[in-house]
């Protein structure tokens, strides 16, 4: 059965908020809850970005959901023999309750440590080099791991749970959703157009048969970003003051920090978020939207839920939109 998340992203919600909202999600059907890692926040607006693994933890104790954290960047700011233990810790103290998203990281929250921004390939080439780190230290045995990209001298770790998590790598490219197909075991990716979707699950799948895994066991999760309110103006106004990242037209993981994303989102029209965001104070449209995906045959869609009262968002959507889906 396809699971109906809610994604509750850190940059815009306090700590303390978000651990409700994860508790209330439960509450109003959500069968999930994808918490994103940040170091900072898109705009000054937003306000926030506390640190993903404590409020996983916090909100794990409070509901009986999975939880999961991500995209986790286990390459800069934490490397991925730290971000292995964290997702051990909390696999030990909540079995099999998340997963672990993976991704190539954005300077707006890696250059924190001063290293060199290299070009996306290098970026990806180090994102694999961590998922393999993590894989040897989720064996529980001994490890070292050197390559052109990263680091690890002779680890293990001692606290781990019965079953590791799944490792899901984050794409919107053909060529490393081959990639994740052949190592990791599923991928995250937007919403976006549903051909487009398609052909990275096929490529997905493509890269598993090649490396002879089996292609049914790889788990796909797309997170769907939904700007509603009571009327058509403050819908809109939701997403352009609350979430404008998907009318950008900007690779967003260059942004160095939140004063110069906000320069490029300053004069965001409403058709700049088409295809990427949906915008409506029609409760149908949502639903329909959803739907589509479901219909897609994905296993996972987290929703993000933008505006200023995710409180009133989540239980309109946890009430009417919800029970009008068919999950395939």
């Amino acid at each position: 059965m396809v699971v109906i998340g809610q994604a509750i992203m850190l940059e815009s919600v306090a700590p303390g908020r978000a651990v409700e909202l994860a508790r209330t999600a439960q509450q109003y059907g959500f069968g999930s809850v994808m918490f994103s890692d940040r170091f900072a926040p898109w705009t000054s607006s937003q306000g926030q970005a506390s640190f993903v693994w404590n409020v996983a933890s916090a909100a794990s104790a409070r509901t009986t959901i999975p939880i999961n954290p991500g995209v986790i960047s286990p390459s800069y700011r934490m490397h991925p023999a730290v971000v292995a233990q964290a997702s051990a810790t909390l696999a030990s103290i909540f079995p099999d309750r998340h997963w672990l998203g993976i991704g190539a990281g954005e300077l707006i929250n890696e250059h924190v440590t001063g290293q060199y921004w290299p070009e996306p390939p290098r970026r990806i080439n180090r994102m694999f080099s961590a998922i393999e780190i993590i894989r040897k230290l989720f064996t529980g045995r001994e490890a070292r791991h050197s390559d052109p990209e990263l680091i690890m001298e002779q680890a293990r770790l001692w606290t781990l749970p019965d079953r590791p998590p799944r490792i899901l790598v984050a794409t919107a490219g053909p060529v490393t959703a081959r990639r994740a197909g052949a190592v990791a075991d599923g991928m995250i990716t937007e919403g976006g157009r549903l051909e487009q979707l398609a052909t990275l699950f096929e490529q997905l799948r493509t890269g598993a048969a090649r490396a002879g895994r089996d292609p049914e066991r790889l788990y796909r999760v797309v997170r769907l970003h939904h700007a509603w309110a009571e009327t058509e103006p403050e819908a809109e106004q939701a997403a352009i003051e609350h979430w404008p990242g998907p009318g950008v037209r900007y690779p967003v993981s260059e942004v160095r920090n939140t004063r110069d994303f906000e320069q490029l989102a300053r004069r965001l029209r409403r058709e700049d978020f088409t295809d990427r965001m949906i915008i409506s104070s029609d409760l149908d449209a949502h639903r329909r939207r959803i739907q589509q995906f479901l219909d897609l045959g994905v296993d996972e869609v987290q929703l993000h839920l933008a505006g200023p009262d995710p409180e009133r968002a989540q239980a309109v959507f946890g009430t009417e939109v919800l029970p009008g889906l068919s999950p395939s």
